[in-house]
């Protein structure tokens, strides 16, 4: 049985209308047809189990047969990761790469040094695009949900969101805090956030900004990591050590 992700598409008592980019997948990719069974995924998290009605020029109906409510947040370890925005493609296979590692949260933040500067009607379309990324990444790793996308301000403004018990910060002048401290002082995390700079790093107001939010700057050694790497990396250090990886 295939899954999808229903996103915005409707379910109006147990009739699933689908549109747009998954009605395009569903039948002109799979050629998927009337009599099919699928299992779709709401926004919420809960899974709706049913079988393709009828199939037109530029929707499809899925009749609902089963509902699997869904309380609880997606189990394991809950990583947000701030990224400010590199250039070119570089945040697409971060999206699509955090995903597969478990991410819950990604945050593109406008770094002072960040080559891409979006618009509020550029912001938009890249949010949209960013979302489709990480719906068609988590299919194809099977994760239940995908994780939340958000693109924001400035570092100092976007970080007064986070309250995860563990704060990371990672910045290539750091000579002191190393991983195995931070480790030993927390033994039972449950939920982590992280700090990523772009190309050119951070600037050392950001640094300023990001520790009065109770950030804490870490080193990964002598590894000086590319941009589209060291949240990649770190994150799969974080699901071996607290997660579902070890």
């Amino acid at each position: 049985m295939r899954s999808f992700f229903l996103g915005d598409n409707p379910v109006e008592g147990d009739l699933a209308t689908i549109s747009g980019e998954l009605y395009r997948h569903m039948v002109r990719v799979l050629r998927l047809k009337a009599g099919a069974e699928v299992q779709l995924t709401d926004q919420a998290g809960a899974r709706l189990a049913g079988v393709i009605e009828e199939v037109g020029a530029k929707t499809l109906s899925v009749r609902i047969d089963r509902r699997e409510s869904i309380d609880e947040p997606e189990a394991g370890l809950q990583v947000t990761l701030y990224q400010g925005l590199p250039k070119g493609e570089k945040f697409d296979l971060i999206l699509q790469k955090c995903t597969e590692l478990g991410a819950s949260e990604i945050v593109g933040f406008a770094a002072a040094r960040s080559v891409v500067k979006l618009t509020a009607e550029r912001g938009a379309g890249r949010l949209e695009r960013c979302e489709r990324i990480v719906v068609e990444a988590a299919r194809q790793c099977g994760r239940r949900l995908p994780p939340r996308v958000k693109l924001g301000g400035e570092l100092d403004r976007v970080l007064k969101e986070s309250g995860h018990q563990v704060k990371l910060l990672l910045w290539e002048d750091e000579t002191t805090t190393r991983l195995s401290q931070v480790f030993a002082a927390h033994p039972g995390a449950q939920s982590v956030a992280v700090v990523v700079g772009p190309e050119g790093g951070l600037t050392p107001e950001e640094v300023a900004a990001a520790r009065r939010h109770g950030f804490v700057p870490v080193s990964l050694g002598r590894r000086i990591l590319r941009t589209e790497t060291a949240g990649l990396a770190l994150l799969a250090i974080l699901q071996f050590h607290w997660g579902d990886m070890g």
